[in-house]
């Protein structure tokens, strides 16, 4: 008999564990949860205090088997899932569907998987946690219960195959707000005016910049203004010198990683998550699902004594941060490296470097300040009541900065604070070496990119840390978001300076709306978005999808039962449901924008969600069939003019005559096309179809031709039988006999086929 078996959720952590464990232990994964609310139905018993109706997957079941058998022949089974209300619900799963007995059950958790951990853990353990069960139990219930009620009134009202829940649809909202925003900005010019100044007497001249305190709407008045500058005396009316003291950034929780690793490493929200996740896996960092910014006293002391090796005493500051949030949830600690000592680790490119960015950052946390000198000189017109205004600031001390400095959203990025001013003192005159009015445009919100999009969110208590990931996922997959990058647009902005008496102009260009990895609405988006606040404006509003949150919290203290929080919930909710069914939709999907008159036919063009997309459509002369086209990516009914919409009617271009039959670009249901006769050949991603030309189109027909005669010929035959032969078709190799097509089986190597192993394969697939 195995006297101890233990169970984790990944194969990973399994692994990992047995290193730490002797020969009395077995470590076997359950591969995350064993059971699940069943597919068919809504799989919540309504009529029974909301019971969860669970099953278990057919992948599962073999899984499920080999616990059960081990479980039944151990003396003791250490249930050893992550700490997190996911981790305590996945070990009262396993309780339940193996049958574990109470007194040879024992729950273990930790919070790194490091030996000293898992050895406390053993030593420590615990009953498993209900409090925790109940809230995963109601969060999934609850989630269950919006989807599965409000997707149909999307099917019914809307389109059919849309999809609504209780999260993704208000994290929708955000972006189609931010959409709309963008939409109405319209952008404002305004000149800036920077002056570069050196102090009267410096026979060096040194100069140093300063800002007007205002700026001007026109280009008369910065002219004007300029003109006004001639002969004017400069006196410095304030100068203010002040020590600042810059603080490190507290360790990471799982918020904080998923932005940070968003701006400094370019990685997604889902990509974080997975690297992190085999970082924990493997012993390297703590448990990465946390909201708090606590280190361990251990790991303050690790902090200290490698801060000191590394850039001596003076740079330790052992300190610990204070977890904000009411119920920093299921954690223990920051997302901190296992072993303080240990700078780098083996592994792919994206785990050392998200390492790297945990390491600093825990390391940081518990260094000193940074000190820093801010000046402040303000300057006055002996003739003008403008001021201009110079700030400088000079690090004294890096502290902290010699290792590491958080990032900041590109939204919030301004211009740096200029170096070392020269001393001033109130009363002195500085002389102007030359004054510019600079033109500068309005900046439109930004789109959100996932880092900033998952600032928005916490900051609104929409969603945990652990669901931002596949929330973000589950928006792009539903097509109600799209993930963009826009090249920038240039535009011309006027510069005029003032030397001496003599003001001179030049004009610059400059670019801007430039965008990498944003978030965009799409059409059908920003219509389900627009239905579900017309008919579920409560389930949308930010402040009850927050209030939901802290809801689930009460339930995992203990303060309130799980079906009294989900029939306080249902019951409204229900409600709005049989109201929305009963109501007259004019279905919004159908809802028509008209862009204007067509002035070379005189008809009206309009854009709409048709059945392929959004499209424009050229209405016909005698109400007849009109004229469609497809919408660019990044184009939207909402905002699309009339030129733009006008543009697209180019498709489909004649490209010319090619041996009698013409040459089409074309967009279709599955994507832009090149058309020749009955040969058909899709455009790559970078070739666009209203450009295309007629060289590029004739190349692509005649590699999808090479294609289709390739797939046609035979790479193998056989000499036992003409018929068998196998060709290379569009998804790989197949075996082509009698008219019928066989798929490989996965890892076949044709070169190795024999005619008996066709034969073989044939007579299996006929089964």
């Amino acid at each position: 008999m195995q006297e101890n078996l233990v169970i984790v959720e990944s194969p990973a952590k399994a692994k990992t564990i047995e290193k730490f464990l002797g020969k009395d232990y077995m470590v076997k994964s359950s591969f995350g949860h064993i059971r699940d609310l069943a597919k068919k139905g809504l799989g919540i018993n309504l009529d029974n205090e909301f019971e969860p109706i669970y099953e278990i997957p057919e992948d599962k079941r073999k899984v499920v088997d080999e616990l059960s058998r081990l479980s039944r022949a151990a003396k003791t089974v250490w249930l050893a899932s992550d700490e997190d209300r996911e981790g305590e619900a996945i070990a009262w799963h396993l309780a339940k569907v193996l049958d574990l007995p109470i007194d040879r059950t024992k729950r273990i958790v930790f919070h790194e998987i490091t030996q000293r951990a898992i050895l406390s853990a053993i030593e420590n353990p615990r009953t498993i946690d209900l409090n925790l069960v109940n809230a995963q139990q109601a969060r999934r219930v609850l989630d269950r219960l919006v989807g599965f009620e409000l997707s149909p009134v999307l099917w019914k009202k809307v389109r059919p195959a849309l999809s609504a829940g209780r999260v993704q649809s208000v994290a929708v909202r955000l972006i189609v707000e931010r959409e709309r925003d963008i939409i109405a900005f319209k952008p404002q010019a305004q000149f800036r005016v920077v002056a570069q100044f050196y102090a009267a007497g410096d026979t060096n001249k040194t100069l140093f910049k300063a800002s007007l305190s205002q700026g001007f709407a026109t280009r008369d008045e910065a002219e004007q203004f300029l003109r006004g500058c001639v002969g004017e005396q400069f006196m410095v009316s304030k100068a203010e010198e002040k020590p600042l003291q810059r603080y490190a950034a507290p360790p990471f929780t799982t918020s904080t990683l998923q932005q940070e690793a968003g701006r400094r490493l370019g990685m997604s929200v889902s990509q974080t998550m997975s690297v992190a996740q085999r970082l924990y896996e493997q012993g390297l960092i703590t448990y990465m699902r946390t909201d708090s910014v606590n280190l361990s006293d251990m790991a303050i002391s690790q902090c200290k004594n490698e801060i000191t090796r590394l850039f001596g005493a003076k740079y330790s500051y052992p300190h610990n941060f204070k977890t904000k949030s009411k119920g920093a949830q299921e954690a223990h600690e920051a997302i901190r490296p296992s072993y303080i000592e240990r700078h780098e680790i083996d592994g792919t490119a994206a785990e050392k470097r998200l390492y790297d960015l945990i390491w600093k950052r825990t390391v940081a946390s518990q260094m000193v300040p940074a000190e820093l000198d801010r000046t402040q000189i303000v300057i006055d017109m002996s003739r003008r009541s403008e001021q201009f205004v110079a700030i400088g600031e000079v690090v004294r001390f890096d502290g902290f900065m010699r290792l590491y400095s958080e990032s900041v959203d590109e939204d919030h990025e301004t211009e740096g604070e200029g170096g070392i001013l020269p001393k001033m003192a109130v009363g002195d005159r500085v002389e102007a070496a030359s004054i510019t009015a600079s033109e500068r445009y309005s900046v439109a919100p930004s789109r959100y990119n996932e880092a900033a999009l998952v600032k928005r969110l916490e900051e609104l208590g929409i969603g945990r840390p652990s669901t931002y990931a596949p929330t973000i996922t589950t928006i792009i997959n539903r097509g109600y978001v799209v993930k963009q990058n826009k090249d920038g647009q240039k535009r011309q902005t006027l510069h005029l300076t003032l030397v001496g008496d003599k003001i001179s102009e030049k004009m610059a260009t400059e670019s801007y709306g430039k965008e990498k990895n944003r978030l965009a609405p799409t059409d059908i988006g920003m219509v389900v978005n627009d239905y579900l606040e017309s008919q579920f404006s409560s389930i949308m509003d930010y402040h009850f999808t927050a209030n939901v949150e802290k809801e689930f919290d009460r339930v995992a203290d203990g303060e309130i039962t799980w079906s009294d929080m989900i029939r306080d919930f249902y019951d409204p909710f229900h409600r709005l449901v049989d109201n929305a069914i009963g109501t007259q939709s004019d279905r919004s999907m159908q809802s028509v924008r008209e862009l204007g008159i067509d002035p070379k036919t005189g008809l009206m063009v309009k854009a709409r969600i048709g059945r392929y997309g959004p499209m424009v459509e050229l209405e016909s002369p005698d109400g007849g069939k009109g004229h469609f086209a497809s919408l660019k990516k990044g184009q939207l009914i909402e905002s699309i003019t009339l030129e733009e919409a006008l543009e697209l009617f180019a498709l489909p271009r004649n490209l010319g005559d090619k041996d009698g039959e013409d040459i089409m670009v074309g967009v279709g249901k599955f994507g832009p096309y090149v058309r020749h006769g009955k040969t058909f050949a899709s455009l790559a991603k970078t070739d666009d179809p209203y450009t295309v030309t007629r060289e590029r189109a004739i190349a692509l027909l005649e590699e999808s031709i090479a294609k289709q005669r390739a797939a046609s010929e035979p790479i193998r035959t056989f000499a036992e039988d003409a018929a068998m032969v196998v060709k290379s078709g569009q998804y790989g190799p197949y075996i082509a006999y009698n008219g019928k097509n066989y798929r490989l089986p996965k890892g076949t190597k044709v070169e190795n086929l024999t005619y008996t192993d066709c034969q073989r394969i044939v007579a299996k697939s006929k089964k």
